[in-house]
């Protein structure tokens, strides 16, 4: 067994990882994305404010791992750092890149679409949509199904609702497919506050709701990110029939996607991306109706989610990298734009212990020795 000292807790045992059922199928029940980050070269200059330098034959691993567990890819969204490290050169090559790797193995792909190669400052909603319309054409180009992302420079130009749904509705039209939507609460982005023309919930609800019921046969869902399980499931119970919800929610996944007697919600996850076996697992449960292993399995993700997207939310992206170095995906534990110092050392002490609980570390012995070698990197003795 191994055993490990940890700051705080003293020695531990770690726990031998679960064996589960592994599948290229995915689940018949539910749509399941997660949302994937990307492995960032060691030896780049990857200097905050630097362009992004990426190692790709990492990244595209790591989306063949997703793959091969039956879940779909949502890339280049803000789990990839958008708008916090990955510049639009680097998320172009990405959503191309992703896209040939999923013609490939046949696996689902979805992509953002923004604006962040607009310069900083003020821009006109004409020159908003046409960001997005660059965009949207590369990830068509690459055969994924557009996610129309939240724009920082959108919500900084609208003067109200009509420019929402003025641009949004210009999109979808112009759309080769039906599109996903993406609605990011400020707690991931706080400069996306007052999105949809409101900063009261209840009308920005408003004005999603007229834009999903003028194109609903557009549009092929939402996906909502506010931590809010009850707004979630409001919002979900009011859309027109064959436009899904999918939950982005990271505290509440496991009741949002097991639902009630009145619908539930499909899944596209950051948290998916450190926890996508078991995952993968929990949803096959709940395609054969086993409601008890479906919770067995998820229980104690929870926790770690909780932790992992711990406020300053943002900077939920070092512990999901953190935790793929653990398992083994990537050899070192840097990002783009150097957000690897985004969370302290205590967090990541704690995000390890959370992550053993949870068994989504698939060898401890490496595990433990790579938390070990942080650890005296720190400064802390062994």
């Amino acid at each position: 067994m191994t055993e490990i000292d940890l700051p705080g807790h003293g020695r531990i045992r770690l726990r031998e990882p679960a064996v589960l059922p592994a599948s290229p199928d995915a689940a018949r029940s539910r749509t399941a994305f997660a949302a994937a980050h990307v492995v960032a070269d060691p030896l780049g200059d990857n200097a905050p404010g630097a362009p992004a330098a990426v190692d790709w034959d990492s990244t595209l691993a790591f989306r063949r791992h997703l793959w091969s567990l039956g879940l779909g890819v949502a890339d280049a969204m803000d789990t990839a750092q958008r708008g916090m490290g990955l510049d639009w050169p680097a998320t172009r090559e990405l959503i191309t890149r992703s896209g040939a790797a999923a013609r490939a193995c046949g696996g689902r792909l979805a992509c953002g679409v923004g604006t962040d190669q607009l310069a900083p400052g003020a821009h006109a909603p004409a020159a908003v949509r046409a960001a997005y319309e660059e965009q949207l054409t590369v990830v068509q180009e690459a055969g994924a199904q557009p996610i129309l992302m939240a724009s920082r420079a959108l919500a900084a130009a609208a003067r109200g609702p009509e420019d929402y749904l003025e641009v949004y509705g210009g999109l979808i039209a112009g759309s080769d497919r039906p599109v996903l939507l993406h609605w990011l609460g400020e707690m991931f982005d706080p400069a996306l506050s007052g999105y949809w023309g409101s900063a009261d919930l209840d009308e920005a609800t408003a004005t999603v709701l007229e834009l999903i019921g003028a194109h609903a046969d557009r549009i092929e869902g939402i996906k909502v990110s506010l931590l809010d399980a009850d707004r979630e499931i409001a919002l979900r119970r009011a859309l027109p029939p064959g436009v899904r919800m999918y939950t982005g929610d990271d505290f509440h996944y496991p009741e949002l996607i097991r639902g009630d007697e009145r619908g539930h919600s499909h899944a596209l996850l950051g948290v998916f991306d450190p926890i996508a076996a078991i995952a993968a697992a929990a949803l096959r449960a709940l395609d054969e109706g086993d409601l008890d292993r479906y919770e067995e399995l998820f229980a104690p993700t929870v926790p770690l989610a909780r932790h992992l997207f711990a406020a300053p939310t943002f900077h939920y992206k070092t512990g999901v990298v953190f935790l793929a170095w653990l398992a083994g995906h990537q050899d070192h534990f840097t990002m783009v734009g150097g957000a690897q110092s985004g969370r302290s050392l205590p967090h990541l002490v704690e995000l390890f212990r959370l992550a053993d609980a949870a068994g989504v570390l698939p060898d401890p012995d490496l595990a433990a020795d790579r938390m070990r070698r942080l650890l005296a990197v720190a400064g802390v003795a062994a």
